[in-house]
């Protein structure tokens, strides 16, 4: 049976239009790839230049180049004699119900793109957003990662952080430090003022754009309370809130001045049986 076949004829037939095919389709894989990979890197080279957010032009460039290797992939199977045609339509089907079952993270997916392009923080920023608060560490496609103050990683879809309020605490490079400081009734009130107004002015981290405020705001239970609003780098403002607050009780204990405490009067009535 094997003396009938044309060995000289199965190689011109078959082995070499194949083997060329598949030459070929290596090479168009193998070159796109260098190509795609050289647009990416001009492409990031741009965005960098344009001073886009770097969660943003990876972001973009992750996208980029999954559809610039889809098409490498096409022509490679094409060369090959595989019906791209069927197979776009195949993978076009495949992709509306793989939608359709992942409509939770698509929308994951729709809200990363929405943060990265209109940047309502970046990457290092102190955020509270998606019912939780930390530093930002990274933007994915379909979450984002932050680190709380005690050093918990948090992983927040970017639905939840883009469908509700976000709060940028690193947004701007100042901001208002806001206390409350309660002294006795019986106390010094304009010399409990002058202290607050000396010790504002003397720490050196306190601007003195915008001005300072120290006044009265209420007359409580059982205290005179003072606000005391003075404007610090968004840097320093727990250090500040933490030093002023313990600088007062120690400053007014030594002058003298009454912090006071809830306090409860009871009246006992004698009654005559």
């Amino acid at each position: 049976m094997f003396e009938d076949i044309d060995v000289s004829q199965l190689v011109e037939t078959y082995v070499i239009p194949y083997g060329l095919n598949i030459l070929f389709a290596i090479l168009i894989y193998v070159i796109g790839k260098i190509v795609v990979g050289i647009l990416i890197g001009v492409f990031g080279k741009v965005m960098a230049r344009s001073k886009y957010d770097d969660m943003l032009v990876d972001f973009l460039k992750s996208i980029l180049t999954a559809i610039l290797m889809l098409f490498v992939i096409i022509a490679s199977l094409n060369e090959l004699g595989v019906n791209t045609t069927s197979l776009v339509a195949i993978l076009g089907a495949a992709g509306l119900a793989i939608g359709l079952s992942l409509q939770g993270s698509l929308q994951n997916f729709a809200a990363g793109v929405m943060l990265l392009v209109f940047r309502p923080f970046a990457r290092g920023d102190f955020v509270e957003a998606g019912g939780t608060a930390g530093v930002v560490k990274d933007i994915t496609i379909f979450t984002t990662l932050m680190t709380t103050p005690d050093n918990k990683e948090i992983i927040v879809p970017n639905g939840a952080i883009y469908g509700g309020n976000i709060v940028n605490f690193s947004a701007k490079e100042t901001r208002r430090v806001d206390m409350v400081v309660g002294i006795a009734y019986d106390a010094d009130l304009k010399k409990a003022k002058e202290i607050l107004l000396e010790m504002v002015a003397a720490d050196e981290r306190i601007l003195k754009d915008p001005e300072p405020t120290v006044a009265v705001s209420e007359l409580a239970d059982s205290s005179v309370n003072f606000v005391v609003r003075p404007w610090v780098k968004s840097a320093d403002f727990w250090a500040v809130k933490f030093d002023f607050t313990e600088a007062v009780k120690l400053r007014f204990d030594q002058e003298g001045i009454g912090i006071p405490f809830p306090q409860m009067d009871v009246h006992v009535h004698k009654t005559e049986s």
